[in-house]
């Protein structure tokens, strides 16, 4: 152990947890389906929280005006001891959704920036096949994304891809 460095700089942690307190607000909704941690979520037809992926594959559309806020990992913990992004919220759990304030996202594309603009993919395109359909995007694609009119980011991404997303206003009650 004589001679090595734990690290030089600190990651932002993990998605869905929040990073800065206390100008935030939290409500707690049910979901409507499997919601990750760090998901855009929005509200379906029972007033129940979705994530945009299952709002698309239901034929739905995404607008901005939709956005509800993102679900965050306050109160529970990943199954996985390995990946600790891999948590999620089950059907009809209550989720923790973050409507204003700052969280951690995943980056999938683009390169993020303090006060840069936040995107969310609501199309898949075969040039960027890694990006999931209601990722987080720093650029735009086409009308593949769409872009967040009440959010921004809060500066660059760490080396695992997670960044700040900072929600300015509640978009929805």
């Amino acid at each position: 152990m004589i001679g090595t460095v734990v690290g030089k700089t600190m990651g932002h942690g993990f998605a869905g947890s929040y990073s800065r307190q206390p100008d935030m607000i939290i409500d707690s909704i049910p979901a409507g389906g499997t919601i990750g941690f760090g998901d855009a979520v929005v509200y379906d037809s029972n007033g129940k929280v979705i994530n945009v992926a299952s709002l698309i594959a239901g034929s739905g559309t995404f607008a901005a005006t939709g956005f509800v806020g993102i679900a965050t990992r306050e109160v529970k913990s990943a199954t996985d001891y390995a990946n600790q992004n891999a948590g999620s919220y089950a059907q009809n759990e209550i989720t923790p959704v973050m409507k204003r304030g700052r969280v951690n996202v995943i980056c999938q594309r683009g390169t993020a920036a303090n006060n840069g603009d936040v995107y969310v993919r609501v199309a898949a395109n075969a040039s960027y096949p890694t990006c999931v359909i209601g990722g987080f995007e720093a650029s735009a694609d086409s009308t593949n994304t769409v872009k967040l009119t009440n959010a921004r980011f809060g500066g660059a991404a760490d080396g695992n891809g997670v960044v700040e997303l900072v929600i300015l206003t509640q978009e929805n009650a």
